[in-house]
Parts: C-alpha cells; structure tokens; sequence
C-alpha cells in the first residue's frame, strides 16, 4: 500500500463514528466531580486553583473510561496524584532554569512510552500526564503556589474517586459485559454451526471475559455468585458445539441426524442467549421451554450414537449448569480463594518494570515509540518558545496524545484531533461571542462540554476532540483570557503538534508488516503445543495434568490474538509486504486456524483417567511438538515448512492404528499443516 492510499484510509478512520452504548449516569457523575472542584476553587481560591484542580478532575475521569478491569477508584487516583507530583517535580525544574525543563521532559515522555509495555491504560494515563504538565507547570509563580496547585489536582483525582465509591453507577457492569458478551458470541456460533459446520470461532470475548474475572482479594469477597463459574462452562461449551456439529466426529452430514443437530444448536443459542441477557442485567433466566426440551429430548439415542450422542448429552448438562449458575438470588456463593487474583497496586510494580525492562531492546516496537514520543515532544516544546503564538506548550502536548505505538492510531488520532479542534474551538469561540460569559458561567461551560465528551467519549476521537477543544476555550477564558489570544494560537500550535506526530512516526517507524512472519510462526508454534497437550491426556489418561491442557490453550489464543491484531495494523500500513504477502497470510491464517480447530475438536472427547492409553498418540504428540517447532523456525527464515516426521508415523509403521479417533485427528491435523505450507510456497 502506498502512502496517498494509507493517508487517505486513516483519515476516513480518525472522522469515523462509532456507534456504542453510552453511559450517561457515569458521564454526569464525572461532569458533577469536576464542576465540585471548579465551584470550590472559584469560590474560595481563585480561577488558577480552579484550573488546576479542573485539570486533574478532568484527567482522572478520563483515566476511569479507560478499558481496564482495576476497580475505577484506582484509577482515578492514579491519574489525579501522577500528575500533582508531575506538576509540582516540573515547576520546581522549570522555574530554577528554563533549559532545565527541556531534559526533564524528554525524560518524563520517554517513561511514558515505555509505559505502554503494561498496557493501554497505563500508557494512556501517563501520557495524559506528560500532556497536562505541559499546561499546570504554567500556572504557578512561586513554589508555595506550585505546592497549593499540585495539591488541587490531587484533590480533583482524590473528588472523583470519592463519587465512585459514593455513587456507584452499575456495580460489576465492567464484568457483567465482558461474560454477557462470552456467553452471546457461544450463542451466536451456536447458530453460525447450523449452516457451516466448519465455521470459526473467535476466541477474543473469552478471552477478554477471563481478564474480566481476575479480581483483588477484596473483590473476590463481594463478587456476585452469577459472575462466577459461566465462564468456566462456556469455555467447556465450545468444543461440544464443535464437535456435535462437525461431519467427521459429530452428526452425519446430511438425513435425521443433521436436521436434530440443527434443532439442538438453535437451542443452545437460545439459552446461551437468555443467559447472557440475565448476567448482564442481573435478571432472572427466562428460557423458552420449546428450547429446554430439544435439549432433554429423551428420543436423541434414536438419531445419534457414539460420539455424536456423548457431545449432545454433554451439551445438555453444560447448558443446564450455566442456567444455573446465571440465576441470580440462586443461593449460590462464589469461594473467594477459587479466584484469579489480580495484583495489588504495590505487587503490579515490579511486574510493570519487568515489562518494562523487556521492551529495552533494539527492534522493540515500544521502545521506538518512546523515542517518538521523546523526540516529538521535545521538538514541539522548543518550536512553541520560538514560534510567535503565546501558549507555546500546545504543540507538544498535541503530538504526546495523538502518539501511539501503531502507525494507523498515530495519524487517524492527529488527523481527528486538528478537525476536532477546529469544529470544538470554532463553536465555542461564537457561543463566547454570542454571549459574552462571565467567570462561573465559563465554568459552567466548560463543565458542559467535559459532561458531553466524558459521554461521547466511545463513539470516537474525532468527536470527542470538538468537546475538549471547547472545554479548553471555557477553561481559558474563566480565568479571563480574551478568545483572539488563545484561538488562534492553539489551531495553529495544535497543527504544529500533530505535523510533528505524524513525521516523528514517517522518521521513525515500528512497521508491523515486517513482523507479520513471526507472528505468524508463534502462533503456529502455539498451537502445535496445544495439540500435544491434548494428545498427551490420550497417551497417558490417568497421570496427564488437566492444567497442562487449559495452559497450552490460553497461550495459543494469546498467540492468536496477536496475529489477527498485527494483521489489523499492517492492512493500513504504507509498507509492501516483506516475503508475506496478503494473499499468503490469508490463507496461511486459515489452515492455522484449521489446525487449532482440530486439536479443539480432540479435546472435546478427552478420555476419562480410567482409560487405557491411546496407541501411537505419546509418539504423535511428540512429533508434531518437534515439527511444529521446526516449522515456525522455517516460517522466521523465509522456508517453507516441511512434516516429514508427523507424515512417517501415520504413513508407515503400526504405532498409530489404521482407526480411531486419534487416528482421524492426526489426519486432519496433518492436512492442515500441509495446507500452512501450500501457502507459503513462492
């Protein structure tokens, strides 16, 4: 893809509008936070005390939007006490040397790329820093004053996590979503499986709902009994499903026994369905009875046998569990030491310099984005001492909350950024016209406009831009600030800045497309382990670890996971492909995926400890272990894999019988794999 074409497909991104449900009482609860702390600074400290404490109430509510599965408290405090100690460290520098300040912010934006190695929030939260710091740094004049503004944006942070504790507004929603949509994507496959018994499944709302239900100790006393346990059992639903609707293992392709499969996966998704509509608004499971006799039809031995009929039994017994356990009042109790614990506060620090440390290394892509942003960022803050606009520190502010570790974010957001400047600067400059608005109405103002981005804040940059544009303007001119002194200034600083973003990123890339051959080869390699984990509960029943099974799994749907989002990223990308093309990773993605399919397939018949060991399956284990190894060393070099070893135990020799369902799925397993290799051949 050439430039002209990802330019123009970035910015059709940055102006896009996204439609998401809002939350309206957690917008008004913030909004409420930050006008207590702006009526109070106006009332008692004047309007640089309320700029202040506005910042840093504005900044921790943004901080509780963020995607994270930490209690919002936390968050918001995070926010609000890193940024008073960021203000106060970059007065005290600033104001004993001018030129002292430019290292101190080199330093503090390369930490804040760095930052990004522990995640999206906590990269959001300290580049949100760096930006406001840019800003509060210039409000004292003495350091007793620069203490009393630090203190003020501590207590903005400090305000709105009182109102979280205080107002809760949808305990647990955060996790009742994540398994709600768990629950829906069992039910919506349910469905697709009716019509293409080979179709895909994402594994991501898993994924994320598995996230969602790591939680503190203190929340594992107070979790809600229907948030624990339906995750486990849809895990355990997806490969029935797999495999009752599969030809080769489950129903037969066509006559009576398709059409009762049809039946039974309409019934799945049915109560699938309802219960993920009772988790997520804590209602009682309404199923439609039609659909809970499909299930216990007891006629079912009459059409299926074998396979097929164990997959159907096991699916009834599954789906009445998860009813059960999604009833809520159901008396059930949720045993806090079964719990995923999520690090405290304390323990996550040095996880998050671990993360850190591993991003230290020549190629990272997080590493490279802290160069940017470091790089970025100092540049902007010297052209805006040289430039002839006043508030010179919008620039660099602009190009540190636009930078993101990918390339189509980075210019979308500075694309969505100087279009919602425009709109949200011109809008308010005519309402300030118009009306011509003393101080508390300023503040009123700004309040507004922070109330509509907070709720707007999901459906888009570009349109959240125009609300923090207007609350800059009220912001402003509560302290007095004439328009014609700051508009101006800021549109064009603002396009400096995110000019600046984008040539720091043309300078210096982290291209994705590159990459995609590793990514491609870990998530072969992870698969290829979970397929010997699985073959391994065949080899050996009685002393084979259940965990070994589920671990292999997590990390083949992480590997998964991170193809797909690479593949995401490099679509936009002005780079040609390097020895993969699209066409090549398409179709090496596909029978990937296929090999992953094949191993869920096997696992959904796991034999019971009591049975005797599967011939053949300890030697195919260790086979496709090794090739798979092999192979995603090949697919790193630019080689063409090769499963010589996987062929000759099935081809020759008696350690794998002739049948068998080890036998079948080594056969499809091995198809899949020669398929990897098809589409990677030159």
């Amino acid at each position: 893809m050439g430039w002209l074409r990802a330019l123009k497909g970035t910015a059709r991104t940055a102006m896009t509008v996204e439609r998401q449900r809002l939350e309206p009482l957690v917008a008004l609860r913030a909004a409420v936070g930050l006008a207590l702390v702006i009526g109070a600074g106006l009332a008692f400290l004047g309007p640089g005390a309320a700029a202040s404490s506005a910042f840093g109430a504005f900044m921790a509510a943004v901080a509780t939007f963020q995607q994270s599965w930490r209690p919002r408290p936390v968050l918001a405090l995070a926010s609000g006490l890193t940024l008073a100690v960021s203000t106060f460290l970059g007065y005290l520098v600033g104001s004993a040397d001018i030129g002292l300040f430019l290292p101190m912010l080199a330093l503090w934006s390369f930490g804040a790329g760095l930052l990004w190695a522990a995640g999206t929030t906590a990269g959001m939260i300290a580049s949100g820093n760096v930006a406001i710091m840019l800003v509060t740094v210039t409000l004292p004049t003495s350091v007793p004053q620069a203490a009393g503004h630090a203190a003020m944006i501590a207590a903005g942070g400090v305000v709105q996590a009182l109102l979280i504790v205080l107002f809760p507004v949808r305990r647990w929603g955060a996790q009742r979503d994540a398994l709600a949509d768990a629950l829906a994507a069992e039910a919506d496959y349910a469905r697709r499986l009716r019509h293409d018994p080979v179709s895909a499944f994402d594994p991501a709302p898993l994924m994320k709902a598995r996230d969602a239900a790591a939680v503190t100790a203190r929340q594992a006393r107070r979790r809600p009994a229907e948030l624990h346990g339906s995750r486990g059992l849809a895990e355990q639903i997806r490969p029935v499903l797999a495999s009752l609707a599969d030809p080769a293992v489950g129903a037969p392709a066509e006559g009576p026994g398709r059409d009762r499969v049809r039946v039974l996966l309409d019934a799945a998704g049915t109560v699938l369905d309802a219960a993920a509509h009772a988790i997520r608004h804590g209602d009682p499971v309404r199923v439609p009875r039609a659909a809970l006799e499909a299930l216990k039809d007891p006629g079912l031995p009459e059409v299926f046998d074998g396979a097929a009929l164990r997959a159907a039994r096991r699916l009834a017994a599954l789906l009445d569990d998860v009813l059960e356990t999604a009833e809520p009042g159901s008396g059930r109790t949720a045993d806090p030491g079964e719990a995923r614990l999520r690090p405290t506060v304390p323990a996550l620090v040095p996880l998050v310099l671990k993360a850190v440390r591993a991003e230290l290394r020549p190629g990272s892509p997080v590493l490279r984005h802290a160069v940017r942003v470091t790089g970025a960022a100092c540049a902007g803050y010297l052209l805006g001492q040289v430039l002839p606009f006043g508030h010179g520190y919008w620039a660099p502010m602009t190009s540190v909350m636009v930078m993101r570790p990918d390339f189509t974010q980075t210019w979308s957001r500075a694309v969505a950024r100087f279009a919602g400047t425009l709109v949200g600067v011109g809008a308010a400059t005519a309402v300030v016209q118009l009306v011509r608005p003393g101080m508390y109405l300023s503040g009123l103002l700004a309040v507004v406009s922070a109330g509509l981005m907070y709720a707007l804040l999901r459906t888009g940059y570009a349109v959240s831009q125009v609300f923090v544009s207007a609350y800059v303007v009220f912001l402003l001119g509560m302290g007095g600030a004439r328009w014609d002194q700051t508009v101006p200034d800021r549109i064009a600083l603002t396009l400096v800045g995110g000019v600046l973003a984008m040539l720091a990123y043309a300078v210096y890339p982290a291209w994705e497309t590159p990459r995609l051959r590793t990514r491609l080869a870990d998530w072969l390699a992870a698969d290829g382990r979970y397929a010997a984990a699985v073959l391994g509960q065949y080899a050996d029943p009685a002393g084979a670890r259940r965990e070994d099974v589920r671990e292999a799994l997590l990390a083949a749907r992480d590997a998964r996971i991170a193809w797909r989002e690479a593949l995401v990223r490099a679509e936009g990308e002005p780079v040609r492909h390097r020895g993969l093309s699209r066409a090549a990773a398409d179709g090496a993605g596909e029978a990937v995926a296929a090999f992953g399919r094949g191993a869920m397939l096997l696992e959904a018949h796991l034999p019971d400890r009591a049975h005797a060991p599967a011939p053949g399956a300890a030697e195919l284990a260790e086979a496709l272990r090794e090739a798979t190894g092999a192979a995603a060393r090949a697919v790193r070099e630019r080689r063409v894999p090769e499963w010589e070893r996987v062929r000759g135990l099935l081809d020759g020799g008696n350690r794998v019988p002739e049948s068998g369902v080890v036998r079948e799925a080594a056969e499809r397993l091995l198809d899949s794999l020669d398929d990897v290799s098809q589409a990677l051949r030159p």
